[in-house]
C-alpha cells in the first residue's frame, strides 16, 4: 500500500522523460531515405555556431573592396598619363665606344664644367645656359692646361714608352700606356685635374675606353671569381675632353659622381692588382680619339677582353715640368723647374731645398 502511494506521487511530481520511438505504419520512412536524412544536421559546437554566416558576409565585403581597388589601380595610371605633361622619347646611345657622340653641335665659348658622364654627350656651362653637345674631335694635348702632379715627392719608375712586357700594342710594339710614379706605400694621391669622378674601385672597365663588348670579359671575372684581383682604380672626367686614370690604389677616398678639384685627395698609393710594388699608374685619354691600341695576344686569349682600347697620350705632355721628370725621374725637380722655368742639369740628382706643400694637407 505504501509502495503504491509512493509510485503515484512520483508519477505526478516528476515529469516523464519520453523516449523517441520510430514511427510505424504508413508514416514510417526507411533510414536510407535521403528526404528524411536531409531533415537532420550533425551537432555543431557553440563556438562555431553563426560563424558561417559571418564568413559569408565578410567574404562578400572583401570581394567588393578588392574589386574597387583593382579598378582604381587600372584606371589611375591612364588618368595621370592623360592629364600629365607629355615626355619625348629617349634616344639610345650610339656606337660601341663609351663616350661616342652623334650629331654634335659647335662648342660655345666661355667656361664650363664637365657633366657626370661624357657618354651623355654634353657639358653644362657655369652660367647655367643649359646642356650642349661636346665636340667629337679630341683636343690636342698642347691645349690642355691646369694639370698638377698626383704625387708631389717621388720618382718616375716607368714612362710612357714601348717595353718588352707591355700589355698593349702601339704601332706593332708592346707598349706601356701610362706613367708609373712612386713614393711610398700609403702616400696621398691627388687629382691631376679638376673634374667629376666616373669610377672608384674595382668596377672601372666601362669607363676606361675599351672598344668592343665587355660582357665576355665580365663573364670570366664572374666565373673565376677574379674581381678581387683587379686594381683599385679611380677614373675622372677632366672636363676638357679627356679622362684621367689612376690605378693600384690601396684605397679610394672618392665616389662616382663627386666633383674634385685639382690636387684634392682621391686615394692612397698601393699595390693592388698584383703590382710589383706600391706606385700610381697614371693614364690619360680622350673618348673622342679615333686611334686605338691593341691588346697582347695571351691577354685576349685568357681574359676575353675586347681587341682594342682608345689610344692614350703621354701624361708628361701635360704635367708641369714633364720633360724634366723624364730626364731626371724626379717629380720634385720637375715641379721646381716648372715654377722657375729653368731646368736643372741632367746629371744633378740632389733634391731641391724648396719644400713642396701638398694641397690636400
Amino acid at each position: 500500500m505504501v509502495a503504491g502511494a509512493a509510485r503515484r506521487w512520483y508519477t505526478s511530481a516528476v515529469p516523464h522523460r519520453r523516449q523517441a520511438r520510430p514511427l510505424r505504419g504508413p508514416q514510417a520512412r526507411p533510414l536510407h531515405d535521403p528526404s528524411s536524412a536531409a531533415r537532420f544536421l550533425p551537432p555543431q559546437p557553440l563556438s562555431e555556431r553563426g560563424r558561417s554566416g559571418i564568413l559569408r558576409r565578410v567574404g562578400r565585403r572583401a570581394l567588393a573592396i578588392g574589386g574597387v581597388v583593382l579598378v582604381a589601380l587600372v584606371l589611375i595610371p591612364f588618368a595621370v598619363a592623360a592629364l600629365g605633361p607629355t615626355v619625348g622619347s629617349l634616344e639610345p646611345l650610339a656606337g660601341e665606344v663609351r663616350g661616342a657622340i652623334s650629331d654634335p653641335t659647335p662648342q660655345p665659348t666661355g667656361p664650363y664644367l664637365a657633366a657626370i658622364d661624357l657618354n651623355l654627350g654634353f657639358r653644362r656651362s657655369i652660367d647655367g645656359d643649359g646642356p650642349f653637345r661636346a665636340p667629337r674631335v679630341a683636343p690636342p694635348p698642347s691645349s690642355l692646361t691646369g694639370y698638377v702632379w698626383p704625387i708631389r715627392n717621388g720618382r718616375i719608375t716607368l714612362p710612357f714608352k714601348a717595353i718588352p712586357g707591355g700589355e698593349w700594342i702601339n704601332d706593332g710594339r708592346l707598349f706601356h700606356d701610362g706613367v708609373d710614379m712612386a713614393s711610398f706605400c700609403g702616400a696621398p694621391v691627388g687629382s691631376a685635374h679638376s673634374g667629376v669622378v666616373l669610377a672608384a674601385g674595382r668596377h672601372f672597365d666601362a669607363e676606361i675606353g675599351w672598344v668592343g663588348d665587355l660582357q665576355p670579359y665580365f663573364h670570366v671575372l664572374d666565373t673565376r671569381q677574379m674581381w678581387g684581383d683587379l686594381p683599385i682604380v679611380v677614373v675622372i672626367d677632366d672636363g676638357n675632353g679627356y679622362r684621367s686614370i689612376y690605378a693600384h690604389f690601396r684605397d679610394a677616398t672618392v665616389r662616382p659622381g663627386q666633383f674634385v678639384s685639382a690636387g684634392q685627395l682621391i686615394g692612397h698609393e698601393g699595390a693592388t692588382g698584383h703590382a710589383s710594388g706600391c706606385h700610381v699608374h697614371y693614364g690619360l685619354f680622350s673618348p673622342f680619339e679615333t686611334k686605338t691600341f691593341g691588346v697582347r695576344a695571351d691577354i685576349l686569349r685568357h681574359l676575353k677582353v675586347p681587341n682594342h682600347e682608345i689610344a692614350r697620350i703621354d701624361p708628361l705632355l701635360v704635367l708641369p715640368g714633364g720633360e724634366v721628370a723624364l730626364r731626371t725621374r724626379s717629380i720634385a725637380m720637375a715641379i721646381v723647374a716648372a715654377r722657375s722655368s729653368t731646368a736643372p742639369p741632367a746629371a744633378s740628382t740632389a733634391r731641391p731645398s724648396v719644400a713642396v706643400q701638398m694641397p690636400w694637407r
